[in-house]
């Protein structure tokens, strides 16, 4: 046989999922890089369902996990969002993965191993609908140590922040008055997207003060509202957001080192740090609180026990109780004042409305005495209208 024809053979195709390799340790970077039909290689315990949802807005055509996605420590909810998705979910291919899979480069996967052309560089385990749901149950005996541990990091963190929980020591001052007025602290966590649009009239009516916690900022801005307020990490949020006019919050650790500030004062934006060990949704939540806030609306922010520990960061959530257990009665979920506006009356409903109550007038005046005259005088009006209407056509 003649070498051209062997070089001009079509070589067969492999069988299973092909793509390009995202490959990266930090959740947050690889979230950001992703493209639609790449393959998302990361390293994270326990998949939470913000990432998982962030990898279905990412349209990744696979998901392949150096650890295991459900440890068993508790119910995480992220691999049963991407196996609602229809997205593969490779599991447990080991640390190593991540430096034998190379950034960049077209993998492909096929029967619980990944290969590079026909060369093996991991295997794991295939997690499929069932095979989520089995240990989502066995997970759930791991509840009780996990709620120990919130415990005592709750009482830890009540130790070290009691004056800026109690009296509102170290909550810095910003230019946007927030006394006395609707807050709403928009979060890029559970529904977020959806929640926001049915705010929509509620925003609108209210003209309440919008605060985007980390890639919130960007979230209102997509919806068609501008951000008053922005607290977390700069990393997190777009140049278009923080260079929106909106205050800067920058978390801070102890010593007042705050990572992220340096990017916020390049872009020639201001910005305040706010020191504290609580997570950014929470340190907006007592911002508002200890600012006179009249009602804190909350969209995308943790609200069930499922929610907080499905972070996976019981370190993380040790304010989160305390901060809700603060707020008190100032504190109101999205999704009710969503469901209120749901529940009032439609255009549509007032216009049929209105219209049946026309007609019933017409009714009463026609079996009156005075029937004729008001037959007449809609007869003169329509007529009149229609004439003035022909008339600017034909002009």
């Amino acid at each position: 046989m003649k070498l051209s024809g062997l070089l001009h053979r079509s070589r067969p195709e492999l069988p299973g999922l092909a793509g390009v390799a995202r490959v990266d340790r930090r959740t947050d970077s690889l979230l950001r890089r992703l493209r639609p039909g790449e393959i998302a290689v990361l390293d994270q315990i326990d998949m939470d369902r913000a990432t998982a949802d962030a990898l279905v807005a990412a349209e990744v055509a696979a998901v392949v996990n150096a650890s295991p996605s459900i440890s068993g420590r508790f119910p995480n909810l992220g691999p049963e969002v991407l196996m609602d998705a229809g997205i593969p979910l490779l599991d447990g291919v080991g640390a190593e993965a991540m430096h034998a899979i190379k950034d960049g480069v077209r993998i492909r996967l096929h029967d619980g191993v990944v290969y590079a052309g026909e060369v093996e560089l991991a295997r794991g385990s295939v997690q499929t609908t069932d095979s989520v749901a089995d240990a989502l149950v066995e997970a759930k005996s791991g509840l009780t140590h996990q709620l120990e541990a919130f415990a005592a990091n709750t009482i830890e963190f009540m130790r070290q922040e009691r004056a800026l929980l109690l009296d509102g020591h170290g909550v810095p001052q910003v230019d946007v008055s927030l006394a006395g007025k609707q807050v709403l602290v928009v979060a890029a966590g559970f529904d977020h997207v959806p929640e926001l649009v049915k705010l929509k009239n509620y925003i609108k009516e209210y003209q309440p003060v919008l605060v985007g916690v980390g890639a919130g900022a960007d979230a209102l801005m997509s919806a068609g509202h501008k951000p008053h307020l922005i607290v977390g990490d700069p990393a997190d949020v777009s140049t278009e957001a923080l260079t929106s006019g909106a205050d800067v919050v920058v978390p801070a650790f102890a010593d007042g080192h705050a990572p992220g500030l340096h990017r916020v004062q390049d872009l020639g934006a201001s910005a305040v740090t706010f020191p504290s060990s609580a997570n950014a949704e929470d340190l907006a939540l007592l911002l508002a609180h200890h600012h006179g806030a009249s009602m804190i609306v909350t969209v995308g922010l943790s609200a069930t026990m499922a929610e907080f520990l499905d972070r996976g960061r019981s370190g993380s959530n040790a304010s989160t109780f305390l901060t809700r257990l603060q707020a008190g009665g100032t504190l109101v979920d999205g999704q009710l004042i969503a469901q209120l506006y749901r529940s009032r009356i439609s255009t549509g409903a007032l216009l049929l409305l209105l219209g049946a109550a026309i007609v019933a007038v017409i009714a009463a005046l026609l079996v009156s005495d005075a029937g004729d005259a008001v037959v007449a005088w809609i007869t003169n009006f329509g007529l009149g209208l229609f004439e003035t209407i022909k008339g600017w056509f034909v002009r």
